[in-house]
């Protein structure tokens, strides 16, 4: 069995007056901090690492993404356990529809809370699997033998034209909540794309706006770890708000 060594941090950046982003670190909640922990993974049959990037303007895209991480937290340790792949699927979907109705329901209460919504991207760790799950644009890399690899694909405009413009770097396509009707999300097993001496990333888009890909890279085989990654960011503008969880895969 493994043990991840964990760094996470998240910052404001240099713009915007709030923090939207918010993570998971299994029972912690984090925003406008940063952490370093060992999580032995054969402690409990479930583990996980969750990044939600709020939208929806004023403080609603904070709450938005308060709201779904605090509920994935109780969520993800109530799952059953003995669920087969289909049915973990199953049952993160029928939580994903639950989460749209939250959303939709504040914002018809609070005006404040009309149309906000998260991105969300995770690994998570069930009954000896390994998943990852994403909707939206932040994004889960890899980075083996030195070399940084996107496993994600982002929901966003920019990946539906097949273009990188800077005019639609900030439109998805999918989100939860955000009045978007359609939501779905992608949840992958990937145990074969997991193995000991790889670092897995979550982050933002605070962070892959601001930092090419291998700059990151370049960071990341130096040693930087979540907090280096954020000031990074700032360092390169820091336009919006920056997250990162890095996880590095041990035996134990």
């Amino acid at each position: 069995m493994y043990i991840l060594d964990i760094t996470a941090a998240s910052c404001v950046g240099c713009v915007r007056e709030n923090n939207e982003d918010m993570l998971l670190i299994d029972s912690l909640l984090l925003r406008n901090d940063s952490t370093a922990m060992k999580h032995d993974l054969s402690s409990s049959d479930r583990f996980i690492l969750a990044l939600a990037d709020g939208m929806g303007g004023h403080q609603s895209g904070e709450v938005a993404s308060s709201d779904v991480l605090h509920n994935l937290r109780f969520f993800y340790g109530d799952i059953p356990a003995g669920l087969k792949i289909a049915d973990f699927n199953e049952v993160i979907y029928e939580w994903l529809k639950s989460m749209n109705n939250n959303l939709e329901a504040k914002g018809r209460v609070d005006e404040h809370c009309k149309g906000m919504g998260t991105t969300l991207v995770a690994l998570a760790f069930y009954e000896d699997n390994f998943y990852w799950m994403n909707c939206g644009d932040s994004r889960l890399y890899r980075l083996r033998d030195g070399k940084l690899t996107q496993l994600t694909t982002d929901h966003s405009l920019n990946n539906l034209m097949g273009t990188d413009s800077k005019d639609y770097s900030n439109v998805i396509t999918n989100c939860i909540g955000g009045g978007c009707t359609t939501s779905f999300i992608d949840i992958v097993e990937c145990n074969d794309d997991i193995a000991v001496g790889d670092t897995l990333m979550l982050c933002s888009d605070g962070l892959t706006d601001m930092i090419a890909d291998g700059e990151i890279e370049r960071l990341l085989n130096n040693g930087s770890d979540a907090l280096n990654l954020c000031k990074a960011a700032e360092e390169y503008g820091g336009y919006d708000n920056v997250s990162v969880i890095l996880a590095t895969v041990r035996e134990k």
